[in-house]
């Protein structure tokens, strides 16, 4: 990008959570970072060479720190100009959680709650935004998927799914096998609690939202008297703290646009991202023993016990391979252990068995990445003991262009009798 011109730079720049990616430019190697939520267009070219310095930007040095501190670390020094240069891009691409970001995300936020509701921002790129042309895509992802027998499911009320939030595109016959066995079961839903894996979310957080999301279809009104006491439960900073990340985020979208074409009506809904559960699969603590989650769960079940409720836990499965940061393709026999370690976890979906679902990934050190561990976790303690479910439509999709990398996902119904 151009060089950047001198802005007001946070005195302890500190760097947000980004996911580099490597890239050729001019024949040499660059790292190439842009805003995960983007918020903007902007990215920066880093060359190798300078990615000591940006890690070195956790807002604990200001400028003469980092620059004595890249020295120490590469022998060279970096001039005050090319300090300014480096940083002032990385602000301008809203990349300093410090900086210029603050008060791009205040103007964002501002906006998205004044807008009459939160508009569909995969629209014409996942699925069409015009309602019969996503009939129609939709009636032809049916004639792909296995045929359901409408009568063929499990007796009881149903009241929690596992969902998928890939791409249509990759993940149209198991959205469709899903959809289409719920079908029967969605005719006396009188509120249905949607949660979504916030991929840019901070560890452990729970962010409501008062907004309401939009489909082809209309608009799926939150229930705010809900989110109102989850976020009073939570702590208002704490709730609305990275409500932002409703703004792009597409797991609950993508759970959505099936929900409102299937249910063919509106139904109060409640949009809840998660964040990652990383921290508990790898360390020692637990989300059980952690005050907010086990409140937000208390909360949840008691102002949904009277009322037919669906809990949607809107995630996929493993993430594998080198395009995840793994050194080798997954193979044959890999994808073989997979399917049965994916297997073993949707048994634990199927059975109601949060823990056990979460002990599974704790015991292989979060090797599978399965990034809907969060939502698919509150869901089983939301729908509490007493269920039986079924899985469908497990799938390994393509990755990456050479076929190395996958992301696993499947459908699950749970029902109480």
């Amino acid at each position: 990008m151009p060089q950047a011109q001198s802005s007001n730079l946070p005195n302890k720049p500190k760097l947000r959570p980004v996911e580099p990616q490597l890239v050729q430019y001019e024949g040499g190697e660059y790292v190439l970072l842009r805003d995960p939520l983007h918020m903007t267009q902007e990215s920066v070219l880093i060359p190798q060479q300078l990615l000591p310095l940006v890690a070195m930007c956790d807002g604990t040095r200001d400028i003469p720190g980092l620059q004595s501190a890249f020295q120490l670390n590469t022998g060279a020094f970096l001039d005050d100009e090319t300090m300014q240069d480096i940083l002032s891009q990385l602000d301008e691409a809203l990349l300093l959680e410090n900086g210029s970001y603050r008060t791009a995300v205040q103007t964002k936020i501002d906006e998205y709650r004044q807008a009459s509701h939160r508009p569909s921002s995969h629209a014409g790129q996942v699925y069409p935004s015009d309602p019969e042309e996503l009939a129609a895509a939709f009636a032809g992802y049916v004639e792909e998927a296995p045929p359901v027998n409408p009568a063929d499911h499990l007796p009881g009320d149903l009241v929690g799914m596992l969902c998928p939030h890939i791409d249509y595109a990759r993940g149209h016959k198991t959205y469709a096998e899903l959809w289409e066995r719920a079908k029967p079961s969605l005719g006396d839903i009188e509120l249905v609690v949607i949660l979504g894996t916030d991929h840019s979310g901070s560890m452990g957080m729970i962010t409501p939202t008062r907004q309401s999301y939009a489909t082809p279809h209309g608009v799926l009104p939150t229930d705010t008297a809900i989110v109102d006491g989850l976020a009073d439960m939570l702590g208002q900073d704490q709730a609305y703290r990275e409500e932002v990340h409703h703004l792009n985020e597409h797991s609950i979208e993508l759970a959505s646009v099936w929900l409102h074409h299937y249910m063919g009506r509106s139904c109060p809904v409640v949009p809840v991202l998660c964040g990652s559960f990383h921290h508990f699969i790898v360390g020692p603590g637990h989300p059980g023993e952690t005050k907010h989650i086990t409140d937000a769960i208390a909360y949840l079940k008691e102002v949904t016990k009277d009322r037919r409720t669906l809990v949607i836990a809107a995630g996929d499965l493993a993430h594998m391979g080198p395009a995840f940061g793994d050194p080798q393709p997954i193979d044959t026999i890999a994808r073989a252990k997979l399917t049965s370690e994916d297997n073993a976890s949707l048994d634990d979906f199927c059975m109601g068995n949060a823990d056990g679902f979460l002990e599974r990934s704790r015991r292989e050190s979060d090797y599978r990445r399965i990034c809907g561990l969060s939502p698919i976790y509150l869901t089983l303690k939301l729908v509490g003991d007493g269920v039986v479910g079924e899985s469908m439509g497990y799938d390994q999709c393509p990755a990456d262009a050479d076929g190395g990398s996958l992301v696993s996902i499947a459908g699950a119904l749970l029902y109480r009798a």
